[in-house]
């Protein structure tokens, strides 16, 4: 069964602390999860480069990034069962070994099959720092402190795909886009040195699991007879919808549609970025007083009122290009309070297979996320298909949170769900 402590009225508050620091902890993991989202969104502004220098085409440069999100989605599922056999530390430092190696190989390829194929293996093996990231908060926090937590590393998650394609950027300004690679080929070494100096084990072989594929398939039976864990693990792949909406549209909108010079654009991204720092640091703050679940309610509610806000503005053209930018700013800001929240709640439900757990939760989220970040493609790509993606998004947020937990029922908020 699922353990779940009624809290009450009064505050969640934390069962365990960092030592020695949690600035520690969060500096170590947030570049951790950082790592898989600059190997994808470094990449981007490179993919014209890359069909043109192996003779093929933009379609199968964009596959060589599907291919990615999809080695990590499988990655996930298998190495985070294994994280929970063997302990955090040694699958992760297998996987960004590998991940070094397959990068040196993307740097020195010759072929397209063969690059899709690489990237394929590195989605896989760098998933292990993801996993390993979110993995190890459930070893040492719990409660508030773990929604804390989380919410520095979603931050990073978030702000991460919007900053990398401008440090690509800097890098195709002074070479190929296989520097690309050895750029990301150095991140892993750098991170594989830091946890093999800096990082303890976190999970004992005492509290590890034993068995093979039956005890895996075990839990992950758990995690999916818990509906309450799957609504958590599908709203924080939502949200990251609602933000891949943007960071796919975005160069479209604001390059072709009005115009804005690739220097002007890197400053909206960054821009942009700043709603997300400062809704992660809010929600940080709050929630060591209010219990996750009503930032959570609050912050789904909110991000709807607001993409309706943006979905007029296009609309009607209000404001033009100013009125654009300060309604989606402010959507991407409410951000910071939605997956913190829910993934702090999902790894809750199951501490004792937090590494299992948290593959589902990555796994999801990049299934979610891939799929609804596509549909604006389909939709045409602008600033109206985004909007609408992104409304579709949080309102399924909401009705997940609704119908799945207890979260908008009487007293429902007094409680972790």
């Amino acid at each position: 069964m699922p353990s779940v402590a009624p809290s009450g009225v009064s505050p969640v508050v934390p069962a365990r602390r960092a030592s020695p620091s949690t600035v520690k902890w969060v500096l170590m993991l947030g570049a951790l999860s950082a790592l898989p989202a600059f190997t994808v969104d470094m990449y981007l502004p490179a993919l014209p480069q890359v069909a043109d220098d192996l003779l093929s085409t933009e379609a199968m440069a964009q596959l060589t990034v599907s291919c990615m999100l999809i080695g990590g989605g499988v990655g996930q599922l298998v190495i985070g069962p294994l994280s929970d056999r063997f302990g955090r530390r040694a699958p992760l430092l297998v996987g960004l070994v590998l991940h070094v190696v397959i990068s040196l190989l993307c740097a020195v390829v010759t072929s397209m099959p063969l690059l899709i194929g690489l990237r394929l293996a590195q989605g896989f093996f760098n998933a292990a720092a993801g996993v390993a990231s979110v993995a190890v908060v459930r070893d040492r926090f719990v409660g508030a402190e773990a929604a804390r937590i989380l919410s520095r590393l979603m931050l990073v998650i978030g702000v991460a795909p919007m900053f990398a394609p401008t440090l690509g950027s800097f890098v195709l300004a002074h070479g190929s886009w296989r520097w690309v690679f050895v750029v990301l080929a150095a991140m892993g070494a750098v991170l594989a040195v830091v946890v093999l100096t800096r990082m303890p084990e976190t999970h004992p072989p005492r509290k590890r699991l034993t068995g093979g594929i039956r005890t895996v398939a075990g839990g992950y039976g758990r995690l999916l007879r818990d509906r309450h864990f799957l609504a958590l693990a599908v709203i924080p792949g939502l949200g990251f919808g609602v933000l891949m909406s943007y960071v796919v549209a975005s160069p479209i909108i604001f390059q072709q549609e009005f115009g804005l010079s690739e220097g002007q654009f890197a400053l909206l991204f960054a821009v942009n970025g700043v709603g997300l720092v400062l809704s992660a640091q809010v929600n940080a703050a709050l929630v060591r007083k209010v219990a996750p679940v009503r930032l959570l309610r609050f912050g789904v509610v909110a991000q709807a009122v607001l993409v309706v806000v943006l979905l007029v503005v296009v609309l009607t053209g209000a404001g033009g290009l100013i009125g654009l930018l300060v309604a989606l700013w402010w959507v991407l800001a409410f951000q910071g309070f939605v997956p913190a929240n829910a993934s702090a709640m999902a790894l809750s439900r199951h501490g004792e297979i937090a590494g299992t757990a948290a593959a589902m939760i990555g796994a999801i989220q990049s299934l979610v996320a891939g799929v609804v970040s596509s549909l604006g493609g389909f939709l045409g790509g602008d600033a109206l298909a985004m909007a609408m993606v992104m409304l579709v998004a949080v309102l399924l947020a909401i009705g997940v949170l609704a119908t799945a937990t207890p979260a908008f029922r009487r007293g429902g908020w007094h409680m972790p769900v």
